[in-house]
């Protein structure tokens, strides 16, 4: 039997089979890995696409209906209707118009028929105003008026002028807006404070006693002065209010109904059939200018979301600052201190089982022993006062605090996991130079370990963070709430106030999508709030990796 010597070691025979040397399976994960990134890029394609275009301005169209009515509004979603079964034809088309004007109409949204339309333009002057309250209004610019008299007339004229003077009306109304909640409610908050002095006093010396006397007396002098800073206030904007109530804008509806807006209620306004590209891009950044810097309105279906990121941004920081501490050490310990028994494998067992426990189970644990447990203890030491005199707990009720302590938790296992990891890439050799050179073991850990670790435990935290901020069950219970206005933050120590309620983003996002009761309208906006919060979580994962990177380059590159 004769060898071919000619043929190389390793050289694929024709007979062999692709399987036995790996072919498919390339091509199977390469498959399953391209798969996976475009899903992953659709997904935040879509989001992008639908939510960025929530607030270009679209084109009003005048349609006039074969019935004789007529409709102004914006095209927002076309579909086929099929004909009825057994029926032949062409499947008829059915277009959906924002018609806003609520007031009007009853109705925000209407679908009109393909056949049931006569004619449709693009008038030039239509215009589209955002109001304070009742929605959108579309109509036409007939005059500006003045204490019920005309300053302008004629479309042109009266927007013009409308344009002029709209900078004065809005600074006139955020300035009386910033006095009816921030002057007053520091008055209203000093008097509550005075108020429960004079309650903590007679808890504690008695109702008869001299302190009670000294607390009213200061109660009643604070009394006066807030009387007479109240009447200041009130006269200051009762004339910024009167100002703006003597500007008004009349309109007409497609219909030819007159209809008169205080300019004051004019959030904005715009005319999209008139704009070239630039001009709709102002448009475009001052709606998400509001969007970002502005309070929710309408219950939460209008106006802007700044609650609401705020709350987002504070409550995931402070999630990482009290679950970095936490995993870390639970990490060092198992890793380098605790022996490899029984007792460190159940424990490893629990933490890995904890990081599949659902969120919602977190939740009820916070509310339970943080909320009712640690809070309503704290309030029964430092806050009985305000139970007394109020019924009202201060840290005994749902706050930012206890969010971000319930988060933390249920983030723990993922940073002690990653920390675990982390440290056991460290090479034992740095670990037995830094012994040889007479180092004690917390000083290798601590100047050795723990620094070229530090990129791992950032990516532990940057997942953390990015599970925290996307939650929504647990924090239905232990703070969030669907409007608060007030953010939990002022000029005084400790500046945070983590006992308050606060806005998310995630909550936010539920509760338009599933509680809104104009539907059509918050579809687009649930899209809008999802990019708004997927943005926000990448900004903040950026700005972990810039600093993971950073570490990395210091301690990493080192090794040898």
């Amino acid at each position: 039997m004769s060898f071919d010597h000619s043929r190389r070691r390793g050289a694929r025979s024709p007979f062999s089979s692709l399987t036995a040397h790996g072919e498919p399976w390339v091509w199977l994960t390469a498959g399953s890995l391209a798969i996976a990134v475009l899903m992953i890029v659709g997904l935040l394609g879509f989001i992008a696409i639908r939510g960025a275009a929530t607030f270009w301005p679209q084109p009003l169209v005048e349609v006039t209906l074969r019935d004789g009515r007529q409709t102004l509004g914006e095209v927002t979603d076309r579909e086929r209707v099929p004909q009825p079964s057994g029926e032949a034809g062409v499947p008829l088309e059915r277009q959906l118009i924002r018609t806003a004007n609520f007031e009007l109409t009853g109705q925000h949204y209407e679908w009109i028929a393909a056949d049931a339309i006569q004619a449709s333009r693009l008038p030039e002057w239509a215009t589209a105003v955002e109001r304070l309250e009742g929605g959108r209004f579309h109509g036409f610019p007939v005059r500006l008026l003045r204490d019920g008299e005309p300053v302008a007339t004629g479309a042109a004229a009266a927007w013009r002028e409308y344009l002029q003077i709209r900078p004065a009306v809005r600074r006139r109304f955020l300035e009386a807006c910033r006095i009816d909640r921030r002057d007053r409610g520091n008055l209203q908050q000093q008097l509550r404070e005075a108020r429960l002095d004079v309650v903590a006093a007679g808890l504690r010396e008695g109702p008869e006693s001299a302190a009670v006397a000294t607390a009213e007396a200061a109660e009643q002098a604070l009394a006066a002065r807030v009387a007479s800073l109240s009447e200041e206030l009130d006269a200051t904007t009762e004339r910024l209010r009167a100002e703006n109530r003597a500007w008004a804008f009349e309109f007409t509806t497609a219909d030819g109904q007159a209809v008169v807006l205080p300019v004051a209620q004019m959030v904005q306004a715009w005319q999209p059939n008139r704009l070239g590209f630039f001009g709709k891009l102002a448009v475009y950044g001052a709606r998400w200018q509001e969007f970002l810097t502005d309070d929710p309105r309408e219950a939460n279906s209008a106006g802007g979301v700044f609650p609401a990121i705020w709350g987002t941004v504070a409550m995931t920081l402070i999630m990482a600052v009290l679950v970095a501490p936490f995993g870390v050490l639970a990490a060092l310990y198992l890793r380098e201190y605790a022996s490899g028994g029984p007792l460190t494998a159940a424990v490893r067992i629990a933490i890995n089982n904890l990081a599949g426990v659902p969120s919602i189970v977190y939740g009820a644990f916070g509310l339970g022993f943080f909320c009712y447990g640690v809070g309503g203890r704290i309030d029964e030491l430092f806050f009985q006062a305000s139970l007394v005199a109020d019924n009202q707990s201060t840290f005994g009720a749902g706050g930012l605090l206890w969010a971000s302590l319930t988060l933390a938790l249920l983030t723990l296992p993922v940073v002690i996991i990653a920390t675990e990891e982390a440290l056991a890439a460290v090479p034992k050799s740095m670990r037995e130079g830094s012994y040889a050179c007479g180092a004690s073991k917390w000083q290798t850990i601590r100047r050795i370990v723990l620094p070229r670790a530090l990129p791992g435990i950032m990516t532990g935290l940057i997942l953390a963070m990015a599970r925290g901020a996307g939650e929504v069950a647990p924090l239905m219970l232990v703070g969030v709430k669907k409007v608060a206005l007030d953010l939990p933050i002022d000029g005084t120590f400790p500046f945070v106030h983590a006992e308050r309620g606060f806005m998310h983003l995630a909550y936010l996002i539920y509760d338009m999508g599933f509680q809104s009761s104009n539907s059509q309208a918050a579809k687009p906006m649930v899209f809008t709030i999802t990019f708004l919060l997927v943005a926000i979580i990448a900004l903040l994962n950026i700005a972990a990796i810039f600093i993971r990177s950073r570490l990395k380059r210091r301690y990493v590159m080192q090794q040898f």
